[in-house]
């Protein structure tokens, strides 16, 4: 992995915003009305698919527990969860060292590919004064986020020059489908390291993003002291 890219590409939740276990809860919760079965099956799913939208995973839960189910049903499930995510989203902790790293990369564009709802999120980043960290955009469900890949890669992004940084492995595959550089975020993941060094080995992992922002501010030191050193020599 490279430190300096055109293109930063990060994920939301578990990167930007420690809303995982908010959102594992709000499942949970919203799917009890089909049995305690229906809902601890609903929390593993969704902790095994991060990245993957609600709304394909709440078809799931409807196709597998209730295929009778109406769309009315539906809906009363995707509008119980963003009523339980909404508020905490807005007050929950956001990544440690993000304006820091952003002031180290002024010249790459910054950019949102999330599993989380489009609206929901640009307004949640608007209101919490993040949106203007990503000139590159905020993009979520229900489009997929290899969609939205493809959509900007189409508009000129270059996967050789960018860097996905996420805590799914859902994110690692995204970005290894368009030969797109990933690191892995692990402080609010739901995804063990051991998973993630068994089927992505070759990943980078960081804590955080401020120990990211910290490894890129060590290389920008050693890169002055090197250029300083050749000038004088």
């Amino acid at each position: 992995m490279k430190l300096h890219y055109q293109h930063y590409l990060f994920d939301c939740d578990g990167v930007i915003l420690d809303a995982n276990r908010v959102k594992s809860d709000a499942f949970g919760s919203c799917a009890k009305i089909y049995g305690s079965a229906a809902a601890a099956d609903l929390v593993a799913y969704h902790q095994q698919t991060g990245g993957v939208s609600r709304y394909q995973k709440f078809r799931w839960l409807l196709d597998k527990y209730a295929p009778q189910a109406s769309e009315a049903d539906y809906h009363a499930l995707l509008d119980c969860y963003a009523q339980r995510v909404y508020e905490q989203l807005l007050s929950c902790d956001s990544a440690l060292g993000l304006t820091e790293f952003r002031a180290q990369t002024l010249a790459s564009s910054w950019t949102v590919i999330s599993g989380g709802d489009q609206n929901e999120l640009r307004d949640i980043f608007n209101q919490r004064d993040l949106a203007k960290l990503f000139d590159g955009g905020i993009y979520g469900s229900p489009t997929d986020k290899m969609s939205h890949l493809e959509q900007l890669i189409a508009a000129g992004l270059k996967p050789e020059a960018s860097l996905f940084i996420g805590d799914s492995m859902y994110d690692l595959q995204c970005a290894k489908a368009f030969a797109i550089d990933s690191a892995f975020v692990s402080e609010w993941s739901e995804v063990s390291l051991e998973t993630v060094r068994t089927q992505a080995p070759k990943t980078p992992v960081f804590r955080n993003i401020a120990e990211l922002a910290a490894l890129l501010e060590q290389s920008m030191i050693i890169e002055t002291s090197s250029k300083k050193d050749s000038e004088h020599g």
